[in-house]
């Protein structure tokens, strides 16, 4: 339900292109992971991947879940809380394994939130967290690397920014680009393998930057 709603919805709201490096369908079980740089930025990733057929699992902040309706819909979908900070953080891992052993895909954002700048532009993925690596040591899923850009351009900055960019988006029409990169395999060792997952991950973010004409910026670099 929720990728079919972003497809659905994502429309209105501004112009989605997808570019990808490999063809026919994707390893069963893989695990896609995106940078992260917005509230928006799931919608455009979800209707990015349903467009090729994918319709993953989801590590989403726990806290969604007590929102009314939509806490419903994340368990019936059977995505994945993220109760960060807390004694509970590494089941969504064990969780996750456990849907990648199912045969479903997993989507997962490894920087662990967002960035806290205020400008609309888009930068290059904060550092990963471990989790990602750890998931695919456990469970030797294939990474496939999504870059994402535009999404700040729809909903970035203080709240009433977010709320004003909402509202305006469909007179302005941004535009959003998902690049979804080939198929990894890490390493088993975990700061290796979080190196190369960032490294693709960031390189398909520039692909996707360039598809755009967004300036691809580095973290302090405006």
């Amino acid at each position: 339900m929720l990728s079919r709603a972003a497809a659905a919805l994502l429309p209105f709201f501004g112009h989605l292109t997808v570019t990808r490096e490999a063809d026919g369908p994707y390893p069963v079980g893989s695990v896609f992971v995106a940078n992260h740089d917005s509230l928006a930025d799931p919608a455009v990733v979800l209707a990015a991947l349903r467009s090729v057929d994918v319709a993953p699992a989801v590590l989403v902040t726990a806290g969604l879940w007590r929102v009314p309706v939509l806490g419903r819909v994340l368990s019936k979908e059977e995505h994945i809380p993220v109760r960060r900070g807390s004694a509970r953080a590494a089941e969504a891992l064990a969780a996750a394994a456990e849907v990648l052993g199912a045969g479903r895909h997993v989507l997962i954002y490894a920087e662990g939130g967002l960035p806290r700048r205020q400008d609309a532009g888009c930068a290059a993925p904060l550092p990963f967290r471990t989790g990602l690596a750890r998931l695919v040591a456990a469970t030797r899923a294939p990474v496939v690397p999504v870059g994402q850009v535009g999404a700040r351009r729809l909903c970035s900055g203080t709240v009433a920014k977010q709320l004003a960019g909402v509202l305006t988006a469909p007179v302005r029409r941004p535009r959003f680009h998902v690049h979804i990169g080939s198929p990894v395999r890490l390493p088993a060792e975990t700061a290796r393998g979080t190196s190369i997952a960032h490294g693709a991950v960031s390189a398909a973010w520039r692909r996707a930057a360039h598809s755009v004409g967004e300036p691809a910026r580095t973290p302090g670099n405006p």
